[in-house]
């Protein structure tokens, strides 16, 4: 391990990756990045691993786009040989009260003005694409054939892979203690391996970050909370796009492999960083999906898991330098979607590190919140 850099940066997951590649890709040299356990561990081996751009905010609808471009060109554009199984299905949001149909038309019209062809459809129009779909209490849908879902450990190895061909180290099982800071100022980061002297440090540790920027001094306005997710057995295929309520917090697809990968947002969970499966679970979400996808009630459960969300209070990200101390940068606050906004992020991160024009105009820097600029996404589950 290097015991001097440039940048560090905290975290192996898909976010921490893209950032690596896209400084590199810029040119700027001596990048680290410090992962505790293997690249993937957190959130994004334990993401639900979908990718859409139907989202309420026009700055999501523009991350999420892009992110899908480099998703749908990804061994072209980081120049490797790197299957991601990305699967183009589509994703099927449901409409269950007049309230949220309206939401869904102003989401699409937002998504219209950046050539995100997203449909509004009928409830009979919903059960063409999904024959097995229970309509009951349905009111409409919104619908986007070019969303669907990509391997996160393979985006992950993907970007980790062309970040090291170009000069990125990466250390594994290698844990940061402590952010050394004087005068308002990035000295370095201690670890459990030794001291790497430094100027910069990128926070993106997921549903951690928070307490990492805590060695610096920061309190970040973001928590975590556990959200589960349970897969089955592989069965023949009767669903293509991915199914999400969000007045019913679910979300259900099936996978290449003919698996149903499946999870709901929890109403009352607390903030906390507990990763236990729990059999509530188990139970509330098999009562959801076999009422929403009725042949789902003869399938076998193989396993579940869980993760963090990390959320922030508009839950859209937090991509920003810190101005209380210089040199330290955080990319948190995703609340669940940071595997399909990443590879767009690491272009944006990798800008605002390296002082150029942002390459997407976006607000997301730490200091919206002090300003007002909020504007809060409606499309989370």
């Amino acid at each position: 391990m290097k015991n001097k850099a440039n940048v560090v940066i905290i975290g192996g997951g898909v976010v921490g990756c893209s950032i690596a590649y896209n400084l590199a890709k810029k040119g700027v040299k001596d990048v680290v990045v410090l992962e505790k356990s293997y690249l993937s561990s957190g959130a994004t081996g334990r993401c639900g691993a979908g990718v859409r751009q139907q989202w309420g905010t026009k700055q999501n609808c523009l991350l999420a786009s892009e992110s899908m471009h480099i998703f749908e060109h990804f061994e072209d554009v980081l120049q490797i040989k790197r299957y991601i199984e990305l699967k183009q299905k589509g994703y099927l949001l449901l409409a269950y009260s007049d309230k949220e149909l309206e939401q869904f038309k102003k989401n699409i019209e937002v998504q219209h003005s950046l050539n995100i062809p997203s449909i509004l459809l009928t409830p009979k129009e919903a059960k063409e694409i999904v024959p097995d779909l229970n309509i009951e209490k349905l009111v409409g849908a919104a619908y986007c054939a070019k969303d669907g879902h990509a391997n996160p450990f393979q985006v992950t190895l993907g970007y980790a892979e062309a970040a090291q061909r170009l000069g990125v180290e990466i250390n594994k099982f290698t844990e940061v203690k402590d952010i050394k800071i004087k005068n308002d100022t990035v000295l370095g980061v201690q670890t459990n391996k030794g001291f790497i002297e430094c100027k910069n440090v990128v926070v993106a540790a997921g549903g951690w970050t928070q307490n990492i920027a805590k060695m610096a001094g920061i309190e970040l306005p973001v928590y975590s909370e556990r959200h589960e997710i349970l897969v089955t057995e592989s069965v023949k295929n009767i669903l293509d796009p991915m199914l999400m309520s969000f007045s019913y917090n679910i979300y259900c697809q099936q996978e290449p492999n003919g698996s149903f990968i499946m999870g709901y947002g929890p109403d009352n969970e607390p903030s906390t960083y507990n990763m236990e499966s729990s059999w509530e679970f188990l139970e509330t979400m098999s009562k959801k999906a076999t009422w929403l996808l009725p042949p789902l009630k003869n399938i076998r459960i193989i396993r579940q898991w869980a993760g963090l969300y990390n959320i922030s209070p508009d839950r859209q990200p937090i991509v920003s330098k810190i101005n209380q101390v210089e040199g330290l940068y955080v990319a948190c606050g995703f609340s669940g979607h940071g595997f399909m906004l990443a590879p767009a992020v690491g272009i944006l991160m990798a800008d605002i590190l390296t002082g150029d024009k942002l390459t997407y105009d976006v607000i997301l820097d730490l200091e919206r919140f002090n300003r007002g600029e909020i504007i809060e996404e409606p499309s989370v589950v």
